[in-house]
């Protein structure tokens, strides 16, 4: 698997717009649901869009992971971000979002790295542009250890 997000079908790239960036914090606690497939691991969480703009802007982030893709997180922003009114759906490695809370990651459509301590910041572009999102680094952190919990069970 690259670095490369894969952007499902009927799904814009553009994440947050065209400039922006998101910090996560206070996540809602997380859910492992077993299915009749897989289990799988969903957290909401607040993150912030980094922009020129002054005021920053808080948005929910779903972050998903389903053991029947056991190499792929999801992140997943709202209709209201997207030009088509339509959840915004980013997928990519697992091991890219866990190494780039380390060091910076990535060549591709998404890039991580960590931003002093306590935040993380995950860059998707897109050809509609870049979206700078910031998470706290806690509740990533978090949702890879749940990940790799689901899979150990099985």
């Amino acid at each position: 698997m690259s670095a490369t997000a894969e952007n499902p079908p009927g799904r814009t790239a553009g994440a947050a717009g065209a400039a922006g960036t998101a910090t996560a914090t206070a996540p809602a606690p997380p859910t492992a649901t077993a299915s009749a497939s897989a289990p799988t691991v969903e957290m909401r969480v607040r993150a912030r869009v980094i922009s020129d703009d002054p005021l920053y802007r808080a948005i929910p982030v779903a972050l998903r992971f389903t053991a029947a893709e056991p190499l792929a997180v999801r992140v997943v922003f709202p209709a209201e971000l997207s030009p088509e009114d339509t959840d915004n759906e980013w997928v990519f490695p697992r091991a890219l979002l866990e190494a780039g809370l380390l060091a910076p990651t990535g060549t591709g459509d998404v890039r991580v790295w960590p931003c002093g301590r306590v935040q993380a910041v995950v860059e998707f572009h897109s050809p509609e542009g870049v979206a700078v999102i910031q998470f706290d680094i806690a509740a990533l952190r978090r949702f890879v250890r749940r990940t790799y919990a689901v899979t150990a069970t099985r």
